[in-house]
């Protein structure tokens, strides 16, 4: 089995690294500054490549795609930290999606936001494969629950509220996994996101941020993945 993982920054993909062990650069494409770090994955039957992407959807989006043309791959992974709804996704938790939402593609009018579906235009969700989530949450003690892809970081209780009103499942906030999940769906590939909580959602307060200790809480989330990737059949696969 062979899995992408996509980060936005380097602390996060080299968080994701640490759990493996021995990690090599591969360069794809000789394309310059793009390159895939390799892991050794124990037990030798699931090869794991991590390439950090840039922050926001449509970097996300895009270094996806890129990784994507190098494959074949039978699993995306938008990893890295993110933003918890209180009290649902504490400090230092970790989130699996069941639903991947854009929360903010769409259009401001005087009755409030209108999101992009309802416009007419493409989609605003994804849904990774639910046995997947399953055995993720169970095997690294995350939560489940929405995962919201937004293009502004939530910096005020009023705007978390909102967040809220509108998607009353969510419990947690990034950048990138939708964009990640737009480019697997355009080649068939299905997709994961797994958050490790550094903040909460609402005011900005970066003394409040624990950055280290969501970052620790990856590298053990990833420590304790590939014997659920070992185990995800062909049918299981297909459990959308």
């Amino acid at each position: 089995m062979r899995v992408l993982v996509v980060t936005a920054v380097p602390a996060e993909r080299d968080a994701v690294t640490r759990a493996f062990g021995d990690v090599s650069e591969v360069a794809v494409r000789e394309v310059p500054g793009a390159r895939l770090h390799r892991v050794d994955a124990p037990g030798g039957c699931v090869v794991v490549d991590v390439l950090s992407g840039g922050a926001g959807p449509a970097a996300a989006a895009a270094a996806t795609a890129f990784g994507l043309a190098s494959g074949p791959y039978d699993l995306v992974v938008s990893a890295g930290i993110g933003g918890g709804f209180a009290p649902v996704a504490p400090v230092g938790s970790l989130v699996v999606a069941r639903r991947i939402v854009a929360a903010d593609l769409g259009a401001e009018t005087p009755e409030g936001f209108v999101p992009v579906t309802a416009l007419g235009f493409g989609r605003d969700w994804y849904l990774p494969p639910r046995s997947l989530v399953r055995d993720v949450a169970a095997a690294t003690g995350a939560l489940t629950g929405e995962i919201l892809t937004v293009s502004t970081v939530t910096g005020s209780a009023e705007r978390a509220a909102a967040l809220l009103s509108a998607h009353p499942r969510a419990a947690a906030e990034a950048m990138e996994g939708f964009g990640v999940a737009e480019a697997a769906e355009r080649t068939g590939v299905p997709v994961l996101e797994l958050r490790a909580v550094s903040n909460a959602v609402g005011p900005r307060d970066r003394d409040a941020w624990r950055i280290g200790d969501a970052l620790a809480a990856l590298t053990g989330a990833f420590g304790k993945l590939i014997p659920v990737l070992e185990g995800w059949t062909h049918h299981e696969r297909n459990d959308s």
